[in-house]
């Protein structure tokens, strides 16, 4: 028996297979190609995380990432609010813009430590808003917890070759040997529009002012909750310069 293509009950019969047929060809295309995607954003993360250590995006290979970010970041830490850290969760894992929507005294936030050349780093994850969208990124401090040893920003959506050279190296660069300390007071780095000058500032992207105060917010919001953290590492720095040689070896004696 013959189908009668021109039924409109034909037309709709076939549209509902082929829908059908579609829908499952990609969720069985999605289901397949998760892992191979959420290992792509693993690696490139580290990538980004070894970038403010010295090793640049462009030139670290996928399979060498893994091997440079086991080998150099000692310590994936978890910290809280309170400066407190949490032994129970995977830094790794903590998505930063879900943290971000929560109260700030329920937030977690990671934090890596790095070692090379016999140095501490410590890197800062971050994220803020550009103009059109999400801007993250990295920020290493050295051991003093003041002096930026390297930075890495990235985005998804800015102005190519205004907001989007936020990701560029000459941009990046600019933090490099600033400090987030007066004192002891926390000033973070200011991102100004020309003439930055002294220890706290650097020059925005021409063209990309409102990137570039989306980088300054974002340094200066993230930064700031690991405070409470770094507090307690520097105190406990001064109390072992503090102790004499020889009490430091009787109290582990008695440990």
């Amino acid at each position: 028996m013959a189908i009668d293509v021109n039924k409109n009950s034909y037309t709709f019969i076939f549209a509902t297979v082929m829908v059908v047929v579609v829908g499952i060809s990609l969720a069985v295309a999605a289901i397949s190609l998760k892992p191979r995607q959420d290992k792509n954003v693993e690696i490139e993360k580290k990538q980004d995380i070894l970038s403010t250590i010295g090793f640049k995006k462009s030139e670290t290979k996928p399979a060498e990432a893994e091997q440079l970010f086991d080998q150099y970041i000692t310590q994936k830490l978890v910290v809280l609010a309170d400066g407190s850290l949490n032994t129970e969760t995977d830094a790794f894992k903590i998505d930063m813009a879900a943290e971000l929507k929560k109260n700030r005294e329920d937030m977690m936030f990671p934090l890596y430590v790095a070692s090379k050349d016999n140095n501490t780093y410590y890197i800062v994850p971050l994220r803020g808003k550009g103009l059109w969208g999400p801007i993250w990124g990295y920020i290493a401090l050295k051991e003093d917890l003041n002096t930026i040893y390297g930075a890495s920003f990235d985005h998804k959506s800015e102005t190519p070759g205004l907001g989007a050279d936020i990701n560029k190296d000459f941009f990046m660069s600019r933090f490099n040997e600033k400090t987030i300390y007066e004192g002891d007071q926390f000033v973070s780095v200011q991102v100004v529009k020309s003439g930055a000058s002294g220890n706290h500032q650097v020059d925005g992207i021409s063209g990309g002012t409102i990137t570039s105060v989306g980088v300054q917010d974002m340094l200066e919001n993230c930064i700031s909750f690991y405070l409470p953290y770094f507090q307690s590492l520097k105190t406990q720095a001064e109390a072992v310069e503090e102790t004499p040689a020889g009490e430091l070896v009787q109290s582990e004696i008695i440990e």
